[in-house]
């Protein structure tokens, strides 16, 4: 079998969907599915047209032209016409790879499957005028939402991305829940010894992501440490800057530390050194550190976004808490700081994603779905 993906953007600009495609490809191609990425150069510099990663083959196209983050990349539909594929599998909606990879499927008569990565209705969430949201509604009723609602398959990652894509129109019958992976082996939970209480955010840190309420909680602690690993975004629902430098100085005198981007092992170490992971953005698709802190047996304390939603239990494996209160985070930091219970809490947090996110799981479930279409 032979799936081609397609992702508006891909390494060495990192981003959660571009992960998820990469790993997905990675494991389908240890099972037997061979899964190249169609991808373009967007936000990459000097990157090859085409490499491995491993076993996996990405093939980057030129990007003719742009609109906000809607990379027109033409050259790709000779790409995909000179192809013997079976499958043809896309994340992101609302992107030109999508949409020309919904049109190549259907023109070759084989199956469309798309992850929507909460592309759907996420806008809604944001902090954006009339104008902002313009485009989004325009896409909508040029396209007719036929990418996704005449789409053979929908992938939904969360219990939230299900019921918006409901509302978006697509059918219950054409939709799967299938979680972002992760391979919890990675993030085994190391001995910590500490008389101060390590809290931890982790994410590109913007507008969206809330980080005001966690940094005022500090305030009403002592013997606690707050480590916020993560650079600046801009996007188009975020496009006011310097939201890093706010966040410095609401910080000025309190044990915060802003280290930057981290990836790779050094990340899973600032898991592991920690004791609580501390999320409080406005909305999240997924949320896809929230899992990592999860995987490390971190509890969670988060407000009712994303993955938080399946794998945070109140009083269990951590707490959920509104957007704005910083006296109700400081209260459940107090409750954590007994080490027994951050432990319990841990293990059990840690077990939920072992059962329901481990990737020999999840990459079953994916060659289900192929099968059943192919």
């Amino acid at each position: 079998m032979k799936v081609i993906r397609t992702i508006e953007s891909f390494y060495p600009y990192v981003t959660g969907p571009a992960n998820q495609a990469f790993k997905i490809s990675e494991r389908l191609y240890k099972k037997g599915v061979e899964s190249p990425i169609f991808t373009t150069d967007f936000n990459v510099k000097n990157a090859k047209a085409s490499e491995y990663f491993g076993d996996v083959l990405v093939r980057r196209f030129k990007v003719q032209r742009k609109i906000m983050k809607y990379c027109f990349t033409p050259s790709m539909k000779k790409a995909f016409e000179r192809e013997d594929f079976d499958i043809i599998h896309s994340h992101n909606y609302r992107s030109y790879q999508s949409s020309l990879g919904y049109k190549m499927a259907k023109n070759m008569k084989k199956p469309f499957v798309i992850n929507t990565h909460g592309n759907l209705l996420a806008y809604k969430n944001f902090n954006m005028g009339l104008i902002s949201r313009l485009p989004y509604y325009l896409y909508d009723l040029i396209t007719l939402k036929k990418i996704v609602k005449k789409a053979d398959i929908v992938v939904a990652a969360t219990k939230q991305e299900y019921k918006e894509a409901l509302e978006f129109g697509v059918k219950k019958e054409n939709l799967r829940t299938i979680p972002v992976g992760i391979n919890i082996k990675d993030y085994e939970p190391a001995k910590k010894d500490s008389s101060v209480i390590n809290l931890l955010f982790v994410g590109r840190i913007a507008r969206n992501r809330n980080l005001e309420p966690i940094i005022k909680a500090m305030k009403l602690l002592k013997d606690v440490k707050l480590t916020i690993v993560g650079g600046e975004a801009k996007s188009s629902e975020t496009s006011k800057t310097g939201y890093v430098d706010e966040l410095k100085n609401l910080a000025k005198g309190l044990n915060i530390e802003f280290t930057g981007p981290k990836y790779g092992k050094e990340l899973i170490s600032y898991y592991k050194e920690s004791d609580i992971f501390v999320y409080t953005s406005f909305y999240e698709n997924f949320g896809q550190t929230i899992l990592e802190a999860g995987a490390a047996g971190l509890p969670v304390i988060s407000t009712k976004v994303g993955v938080a939603n399946d794998i945070v239990k109140n009083d269990k494996t951590g707490f959920i808490v509104g957007p704005d209160n910083p006296k109700e985070i400081a209260e459940y930091v107090i409750k954590l700081s007994d080490k027994n219970k951050r432990e319990l809490f841990g293990k059990k947090i840690r077990d939920i994603v072992k059962k329901n996110f481990d990737w020999d799981n999840i990459i079953e479930k994916y060659i289900e779905v192929y099968d059943s279409i192919k």
